[in-house]
């Protein structure tokens, strides 16, 4: 029997509203959470971000909620702006009011949101430094809240949101329901779990079990010497994605690769949280309609960032789990397409590499750096594609003249043949001039540590 989301007690109205949305059947988290959270019970859900969780947690709010009371009666934290836009914007996409849910985070002005505030808000999405500002400011009233949602919690242990959390939790209602949403369950949170929520139920979804057939894996080590960015660089060349998502760890790294792929001639941008919401909009357009092919960004940022049509992830920085890894590279290979996933490896990084192996259950195919010969074959290649195009064309007949003119002191073959050369001059990648090959091994042997009889760490010979 298909489940539907009236057999889990949605309302007619709001399920008919999430059919002209596109949603007819729940997800798995969805069957399991919401009928437990319509019951009343608080709720511990596992998912990874895209499992559906945030109209998880959202419709049973919105099937309950007084819309017609100003007070704030419930209150959802998220990690990021980007993620409390987005639920948000769901909230309001689920219920078919523009106008429900106001959003609180840094970075913009304090003054629209407190207008908003003073509007009436029954529900509030927002991030926990910017509600900890609010609620010493005495802006920010939790006396009426009913329901109290966790988005991403081992995100908000990741980036040290964790006191700010239980600062607000402290101030929320004991009789409230609560719902922690987390894609691992650390001590921390399991501690913040023991401590505020009541008799929980857990739901969860199956994690992958490994990453899908489709996506082409590979790995570049990084040769001695060499910088991630160089090394890039003619990876870049030879594989010449049609829309990448390149990951790094920081926003300055961000900013820093983004200037250099742009100096280097290619379509590339950067995504990151300084950005504007009307900058994150226009950029992420701008990657959807392939007027940018490649988007510079960090894990955070990156949830803001969703497209269907990604032919390669390139990981420049390896994420800190293998979890993360598969989660990154599962944005290609979509809708039965295969896709590409690159990452670059410092040789002292192998023992990543190990741990995603084994969570994958595969070992990824190691590729020397492309050489100069490699890349210089592609180029050629093209332009002669290019010159069989232009040959079809109607235009090549008004430069007929000039090779006419040229025939009378040159060979046919030749006029073609420096056409050519300065074409592939122009075209040739700056970078490429007098670089010296990349010398590394195909997979760097391990580095084993042992202890000799003093018990003094030393490294083995085969390093």
């Amino acid at each position: 029997m298909t489940l539907s989301f009236t057999s889990l007690g949605i309302s007619e109205t709001t399920a008919t509203l999430l059919e002209t949305l596109g949603l007819t059947e729940p997800t798995t988290i969805q069957a399991q959470a919401i009928p437990q959270l319509l019951s009343g019970r608080d709720v511990v859900g596992q998912s990874q971000t895209g499992t559906g969780k945030t109209a998880a947690f959202s419709l049973p709010i919105l099937e309950r909620i007084d819309r017609q009371d100003p007070s704030i009666q419930a209150l959802i934290l998220t990690p990021t702006r980007e993620l409390a836009l987005q639920v948000t914007q769901a909230i309001r996409s689920f219920s078919g009011d523009r106008r429900l849910g106001v959003t609180v985070y840094g970075g913009q002005s304090i003054d629209l949101q407190l207008r908003r505030l003073q509007a009436g808000a029954p529900i509030v999405i927002g991030t926990p430094g910017r509600v900890i500002d609010l609620l010493g400011r005495g802006c920010l009233k939790l006396g009426q809240v009913k329901w109290l949602v966790l988005d991403e919690a081992d995100e908000m242990l990741s980036m040290g949101f964790i006191d700010d959390v239980e600062k607000i939790l402290k101030q929320v209602p004991t009789e409230r329901q609560t719902a922690f949403f987390s894609a691992t369950m650390p001590p921390v949170i399991r501690s913040l779990i023991g401590k505020f929520l009541h008799s929980p139920v857990t739901v969860s979804v199956e994690q992958p079990k490994a990453t899908p057939s489709k996506i082409h894996q590979k790995v570049f080590f990084i040769p001695r010497g060499w910088s991630k960015a160089k090394a890039l660089q003619p990876i870049l060349e030879l594989e010449d994605p049609e829309s990448a998502l390149i990951f790094v760890r920081t926003r300055k790294a961000a900013a820093e690769l983004t200037n250099q792929l742009q100096a280097a001639g290619h379509s590339v941008d950067e995504y990151h949280g300084d950005l504007s919401q009307t900058q994150r909009e226009r950029l992420l357009h701008r990657f959807r309609q392939n007027q940018v092919r490649w988007v510079v960004a960090t894990d955070i940022a990156a949830r803001g960032l969703d497209v269907d049509h990604l032919t390669h992830v390139i990981n420049y920085d390896l994420p800190d789990s293998p979890e993360n890894y598969i989660h990154r590279i599962g944005r290609t290979g979509r809708a039965g397409n295969s896709g590409t996933a690159i990452s670059l490896i410092h040789p002292l990084e192998r023992r990543k590499l190990q741990l995603i192996e084994r969570r994958v259950r595969q070992s990824l195919k190691i590729c020397p750096i492309p050489t100069r010969n490699q890349i210089e074959k592609r180029y050629l290649e093209n332009l002669q594609s290019q010159v069989r195009e232009t040959l079809t064309g109607e235009r090549m007949a008004s430069f007929l003249p000039i090779v006419a003119q040229l025939s009378e002191e040159y060979d046919a073959h030749a006029i073609a043949a420096a056409a050519l050369q300065m074409v592939y001059d122009r075209t040739r990648p700056a970078w490429m001039n007098g670089e010296p090959e990349p010398q590394v091994e195909e997979r760097p042997a391990p580095i084993l540590l042992r202890r000799d009889r003093s018990s003094k760490t030393s490294v083995s010979p085969n390093r």
